[in-house]
């Protein structure tokens, strides 16, 4: 099992959305946003099955899976990848809905629990810093893009 170090855990706390990965039973890849995903522990990601019913099929006949939690400003994240358990009842099922209440959200609409243990935890980086680009510039950038709505090519030029 990988260790989560603070940043990642910080990140994850703050962005709240992941994109998991899992393979269909066919073997064709499936990617769903989760934006219930947070911190169970310094070894696991958790998030809540609000309406995933592909996601956690394809959980429960293969649960490895990888997660992508990035900073959209500063186009920098990390990648988890993990074995899955789901969960519908039980002692870990209830202290996640507990959580999940707590942190002010409408469990009622929840099915399942998704437990994460994370065997590898990476850095994910945009190209853009490939460019020379430093972190306050693409945050800068990304920024005044969202602020514009313009479409823009994927390494926004220095000058619009």
């Amino acid at each position: 099992m990988a260790v989560l170090t603070e940043p990642m855990m910080a990140l994850v706390r703050l962005q709240r959305l992941g994109y998991v990965a899992t393979v269909s039973p066919d073997g064709s890849p499936n990617v769903s946003p989760k934006g219930s995903l947070t911190v169970w522990d310094d070894g696991h990601l958790v998030f809540a099955d609000v309406d995933s019913p592909h996601t956690v099929r394809n959980l429960k006949t293969n649960p490895r899976t990888e997660v992508n939690v990035v900073d959209p400003f500063s186009r920098k994240g990390y990648r988890f990848q993990g074995k899955a358990t789901v969960f519908h009842a039980g002692a870990l099922y209830f202290q996640a809905l507990d959580r999940f209440k707590a942190e002010g959200s409408d469990i009622r609409r929840i099915r399942a629990v998704v437990l994460i243990e994370v065997v590898h935890a990476a850095p994910l980086v945009s190209p853009v810093y490939a460019g020379g680009f430093k972190e306050d510039e693409v945050r800068r950038l990304w920024e005044e893009y969202y602020g514009k709505k313009t479409v823009v090519d994927l390494t926004p030029p220095r000058d619009f």
